[in-house]
């Protein structure tokens, strides 16, 4: 299985950005798909998620400006940044649980990494 990240940047505070994050491979079932974050010198923090029925839940500091949805077709999740500030300068990860086969094991993967700067 992998996770493949994409749309991350540089952009001015208060912009906007879209990241996206396809899971391919072996898949059976995807339970959840989420994001989360890290700055340097800082821990990993989860950022927002989503579940197979379509319950998400964010991170306080990212309530009201940020997004997240699915493409359960596509097994392809997305993040929708507004109002960005110079905080959410990290490397954004996306992440999965999922099983790959039937009767197989639930396990998580991550993708790669892409990272997001706010910076006027």
């Amino acid at each position: 299985v992998q996770l493949q990240a994409s749309g991350g940047g540089l952009v001015q505070p208060g912009g906007s950005l879209r990241l996206s994050c396809a899971a391919s491979g072996s898949i059976f079932s995807i339970v959840a798909m989420g994001w989360y974050r890290q700055a340097p010198g800082k821990q990993r923090e989860l950022v927002a998620g989503i579940t197979s029925s379509g319950t998400t839940n964010f991170a306080d500091s990212v309530k009201g400006r940020f997004t997240i949805s699915r493409d359960v077709a596509k097994n392809t999740v997305y993040l929708q940044m507004n109002s960005l500030k110079p905080e959410d300068t990290a490397v954004y990860y996306c992440t999965a649980v999922l099983v790959s086969r039937i009767g197989g094991p639930l396990s998580d993967y991550w993708g790669q990494g892409t990272q997001v700067t706010v910076s006027s």
